[in-house]
Parts: C-alpha cells; structure tokens; sequence
C-alpha cells in the first residue's frame, strides 16, 4: 500500500518501510510522528478512500542539509556579499500507512 502525504509543503510517495527526508519537524531521535494530510492512497492499481486515513512514522535524525552559498555582487560597484545556508531536516522511517486509532 502506498499514499501520497503532504509536509512542509511537500508532497511525497511513501510505502512502509520507506525513509524520506522532510523538512524540520519537531520530536527527538526515536519518536513518533502522525502525517494526517494524506491526499491519495492505493494498493497496487486501484486508488482507496483517504477519509480518516493518517500515516504514522518514527524520527530517524534530525539533520542538516548540504551547505548552500549565496553570493551577491554588483559590478563596478565594490559590491560582494557572501552568506552561506544549511536547511533543517528531519530523516523519517514510515512504519504504518491505516485509519486513525
């Protein structure tokens, strides 16, 4: 069974077992996370009501991204600005797709 879950303003395909990487969710290392916004989910070729259904998942990490510089210059004008950024992550196991308890 798969389901197509939204966070972070993400979508995202998972399937048991699945390890995907969203961005930052609040929890430690070891706990249990609910994704409630499932938009679609299936089994093989036909599609299942998604009315009730959550995804629950167990936080792997928490992470950082790799490093992204952003550098600005304008020319003729002694204008340079060097920043650099490393977005949060959060590394997810998904252990159950099914109705809410």
């Amino acid at each position: 069974m798969f389901a197509i879950v939204r966070t972070g303003g993400k979508q995202y395909r998972v399937a048991a077992g699945d390890k995907i990487v969203v961005e930052k969710l609040d929890g430690e290392a070891g706990s249990t996370v609910t994704l409630g916004d499932v938009l679609l989910a299936g089994d093989g070729g036909e599609l299942k009501p998604t009315d009730g259904l959550t995804v629950s998942a167990e936080i792997v990490a928490q992470a950082k991204g790799e490093k992204v510089i952003v550098f600005k210059k304008r020319r003729r004008h002694n204008y340079r600005r060097k920043n650099g950024h490393r977005q949060q992550h959060t590394i997810l196991k998904i252990t159950a797709i099914g109705a809410a308890n």
